[in-house]
């Protein structure tokens, strides 16, 4: 058997990174400190000035769109009338009369009880759209303003019935 070899001592210690001798044993080596930057946050002048700038667009946009909103539900109205008007002829073509005043528009719903009883009715719409300003559309027959026909409208946004902003299937 073989007995190992021994080495010096010198080989078997792991030798000093620094000297331990002098003032070098004392002296520690920091790391260069980065230089201290000041926080790129916003003053809060800033911000207020963004929020007043915001508000100022915010508040011209609604200035200049306000008017739309009116043509846009008068629009929706003029469409409504339109679709009740088409059924309401359909209605007429397939009974050979129009809806009476008290039926109104919801024979176009539910199939009326009251004379006249249509022959053959059907069912057009699924439910009764309301108009923009969630009031029901205005039926009478024979019509004010269409004699020979039917008066179909919306009261308008004053809610009124017979007032000026009132939107009918007549002209003006």
């Amino acid at each position: 058997m073989k007995q190992p070899q021994s080495r010096p001592p010198s080989e078997t210690q792991p030798l000093p990174l620094r000297p331990k001798t002098g003032s070098q044993s004392t002296r520690r080596i920091q790391p260069a400190k980065a230089p201290v930057k000041k926080s790129q946050g916003f003053t809060l002048l800033e911000i207020m000035m963004v929020v007043i700038i915001i508000g100022l667009l915010v508040g011209s946009a609604v200035k200049f769109m306000g008017g739309n909103i009116g043509v846009a539900q008068d629009v929706r109205v003029k469409a409504d009338i339109q679709a009740f008007s088409t059924q309401l002829k359909l209605y007429q073509g397939l009974n050979g009369f129009l809806p009476t005043s008290e039926q109104g528009l919801k024979a176009l719903i539910t199939q009326p009880s009251s004379e006249p009883k249509p022959r053959q009715w059907r069912q057009f719409f699924d439910k009764m759209p309301l108009d923009p300003w969630q009031n029901e559309y205005n039926y009478v027959c024979p019509g004010t303003h269409n004699p020979n026909s039917f008066d179909l409208y919306s009261s308008g946004q004053d809610r009124k019935a017979g007032t000026d902003d009132d939107i009918g299937n007549w002209d003006k």
